[in-house]
């Protein structure tokens, strides 16, 4: 393994013929980000000294399968590899960003468009296992929707509480709703879409031209809705509905389900920051069982 593959790559198939400046981004809380100016062009790159290159596989994979569909805005993926001192590496295309946030109305008819762009005929899942945040998220390839959903998001997050808090409380009431989850699917056609997997404001830009630019994805083929799951951290407003509705008609029982897609985030950030998001979802998991009357 050469002693710096990232330079290595930049230099032969990046189709530079030197590196002029290397800059520090800020932002990532897990992962180092930097800027490689080359003179064909900028480059950017992720590094992570203390996970393989499995979570940047992933990553690539999602961001490759996003590009392709040629709908919305993300950056190119390039090289995923390990780095000789432990850790690795991602390299991918440099966007400039723009100075004003992305319009909400083109962010709902571009997701949209991607939404319908690219379907899956394995059924609902991924090619690989990749993380939300830096949880484990399975992708087994399933072919109900509902099963996969109740099972590798809401049973694996549950699971994940009871193991790491002891939270039976939350565990037994979780897995009655995850039971019963059938009837807020009834006369509902579901395909598998390509979903980012993990927007919220954060992973949410606009270039310097300002069309939307979408990053840092947890994909997966599942139920359009689902994407709207961290809609509480991502400012979604009508505008953005409005223009999304157009491209993928709202579906019977859209705002009876729409809290459960929003239940899988909340677990998660309960199992990854700690109590102070346990309400959210208990109080969330109350209203399904009572509505429900299970």
């Amino acid at each position: 393994m050469s002693d710096d593959p990232i330079r290595e790559w930049i230099l032969s198939e990046g189709k530079a013929t030197q590196i002029t400046r290397i800059s520090s981004i800020g932002g990532g809380c897990i992962n180092r980000a930097s800027r490689y100016d080359t003179d064909a062009g900028s480059f950017f790159v992720k590094t992570n000294r203390s996970i393989g290159p499995s979570m940047f596989e992933g990553e690539a994979l999602g961001l490759g399968a996003m590009y392709e569909t040629q709908t919305i805005r993300v950056p190119r993926p390039f090289k995923v590899g390990p780095l000789p001192t432990g850790g690795s590496y991602i390299i991918m295309e440099f966007i400039e960003f723009g100075a004003s946030r992305a319009d909400q109305s083109v962010l709902g008819r571009k997701l949209a468009e991607m939404h319908k762009a690219r379907k899956s005929d394995k059924g609902f899942g991924f090619d690989v296992d990749n993380t939300i945040g830096s949880t484990p998220q399975i992708n087994t390839w399933t072919s109900d929707w509902v099963k996969f959903y109740a099972e590798h998001r809401l049973g694996y997050q549950l699971k994940l509480a009871l193991d790491q808090y002891g939270d039976s409380t939350i565990y037994q009431k979780g897995e009655r709703l995850v039971k019963n989850l059938a009837p807020l699917f009834e006369n509902v056609v579901i395909e598998p879409c390509l979903l980012h997997g993990d927007l919220w404001s954060g992973n949410i830009t606009s270039d310097k031209n300002g069309e939307p630019v979408i990053l840092d994805p947890a994909c997966y083929y599942g139920h359009s809705e689902a994407e709207f799951g961290m809609s509480w951290c991502a400012s979604f407003g009508g505008s953005f509905y409005d223009a999304y509705f157009e491209v993928m008609p709202e579906q019977p029982g859209f705002e009876k389900r729409r809290d459960v897609y929003l239940l899988y985030h909340y677990l998660n950030h309960y199992n990854l920051f700690g109590p102070g998001y346990r309400s959210s979802a208990m109080s969330i998991i109350d209203d399904y069982l009572r509505m429900l009357k299970v």
